[in-house]
């Protein structure tokens, strides 16, 4: 039987492509040597915006994908990538993501304490701030707790950010965080649009900042004050439940506006500062943290960790920070916190 026309040429003929493939798979990778670096500002289902040329006249926003050869290397937000393609930046253009460069800080969490999966935040952060409302919702001071143990096992400075204190003191919160030492900012509502973003501001000038919180803290709102011309959906808190609801659903690098009185072209200009913000959390799983890594945020006690026991929990009979702070050589208060953050990771929120 004729399986083809009798006038069937080549065309018509069809290829069945060989087991093995077409032809031998090369272990010989491009280098990509003209690939251009960029920022990657989010990542929405595969697609990811990035900034290329930053700082110059040429700069520009891409939209990219990555590229096979990374395999299952995560891209997050916050990554100094490698691109190749397209880099026009015009519509419906896409270019390839080849390589990440190495990350000077990695912010992790999981989904809850007995979560194996690690997720990656964000990348190459250097400061953490933490928002948290004094009310409206009440705040819980052992995810923040959680979340000053991932800044320290991440190597980012944590920055304590207390909202709406038009309703509440903020005193008290202030008073149990203060053995930390850990910078921190007041903000109200109503003076967010005028002195109080600028007042956030000075502390991000010049660096790269995580915004994190649990819903319905403020966070987004505070996040559209400091960069007023990027302005991002809001929510409200149940007053039922006293909780949040998600409105920021991915994670964006916004770049702050350039200081008041800056020369066009300088460092201030070019570089004032990033906000990251990030969609809000109803719990902050340490799972992947090594409590052993936290010790090092506390440079006064780390010296008396030399005599503990092997595998010391630093919250045992024989630990010999005890003696350490009983000597004289850190506050008694340095020690409570410390464990209480180590607790912190052991017990799960609202316990």
């Amino acid at each position: 039987m004729r399986r083809y026309g009798k006038d069937a040429d080549e065309d018509d003929i069809r290829n069945r492509p060989a087991r093995r493939g077409s032809r031998p798979r090369t272990r010989i990778r491009p280098k990509h040597e003209d690939a251009a670096e960029a920022m990657v500002l989010t990542v929405d289902r595969g697609r990811l915006t990035c900034l290329v040329d930053a700082g110059t006249k040429q700069e520009r926003e891409i939209v990219a994908m990555k590229a096979r050869e990374l395999g299952r290397k995560g891209v997050v937000v916050g990554d100094v990538v490698n691109i190749v393609g397209d880099l026009s930046g015009d519509a419906d253009t896409l270019a390839r993501i080849v390589r990440v460069e190495e990350r000077s800080s990695v912010l992790r969490r999981t989904a809850d304490d007995d979560d194996p999966y690690e997720r990656i935040v964000v990348a190459n952060a250097e400061q953490l701030a933490i928002v948290t409302a004094l009310a409206d919702p009440e705040p819980r001071p052992r995810l923040i707790d959680r979340c000053l143990v991932a800044a320290y096992d991440a190597g980012m400075e944590p920055l304590l950010v207390l909202t709406k204190s038009d309703l509440a003191p903020a005193a008290p919160m202030l008073e149990a965080y203060a053995p930390l030492g850990i910078t921190y900012v007041v903000t109200r509502r109503d003076e967010l649009a005028t002195t109080g973003a600028e007042a956030v501001r000075a502390y991000l000038r010049g660096r790269s900042t995580v915004f994190i919180g649990h819903s319905g803290v403020g966070k987004t709102t505070l996040v559209n004050a400091l960069v007023p011309e990027r302005q991002r959906t809001t929510g409200h808190v149940n007053a039922v439940t006293g909780r949040g609801r998600h409105t920021t659903v991915s994670a964006l690098a916004l770049r702050l506006p350039p200081p008041p009185g800056a020369r066009p072209g300088s460092k201030k200009a070019l570089d004032p500062g990033w906000v990251i913000d990030t969609p809000g959390f109803r719990s902050f799983g340490l799972s992947h943290i090594d409590p052993s890594r936290v010790i090092h945020a506390f440079p006064d006690l780390e010296p008396g960790t030399v005599d503990c026991p092997r595998a010391c929990s630093h919250d045992e009979p024989d630990c010999a920070l005890d003696a350490w702070v009983a000597g004289g050589h850190a506050e008694p208060a340095r020690l409570y916190s410390l464990r209480r953050l180590l607790a912190s990771k052991e017990t799960r929120e609202g316990d």
